[in-house]
């Protein structure tokens, strides 16, 4: 039996799980870096709902934040996005090998 996805890709799998959190994702394409508040406008979203959002995006490794005065900006991940996918396929090939040429 394969071996248990790890608690950093379950977080990365949480984080990915929600349409809303997908949709926010979206607003930081091209490494556009966004406050909380700028990313609540775009979505349409109020900013404590926004915020927790951002939370588990930033805690499943899809996003990373840094502090600018009072304000935390926030932007995509792209080594942690890297890392997380490859130890998803790798759980994935280890629970569920694709089949063989020929297509056992």
């Amino acid at each position: 039996m394969p071996a248990q996805p790890d608690e950093d890709l379950q977080a990365f799998l949480k984080a990915l799980a929600s349409e809303t959190r997908q949709q926010l994702m979206l607003h930081f394409t091209g490494g556009v870096e966004l406050t909380v508040s700028e990313v609540a406008e775009r979505a349409g979203l109020g900013q404590s709902t926004t915020s927790e959002h951002l939370s588990l995006l930033r805690r499943g490794g899809l996003l990373t934040s840094t502090r600018d005065g009072k304000l935390v900006r926030y932007r995509t991940n792209t080594t942690q996005i890297t890392n997380r996918l490859a130890q998803l396929q790798g759980y994935l090939v280890g629970c569920c090998p694709p089949e063989d040429a020929a297509g056992r």
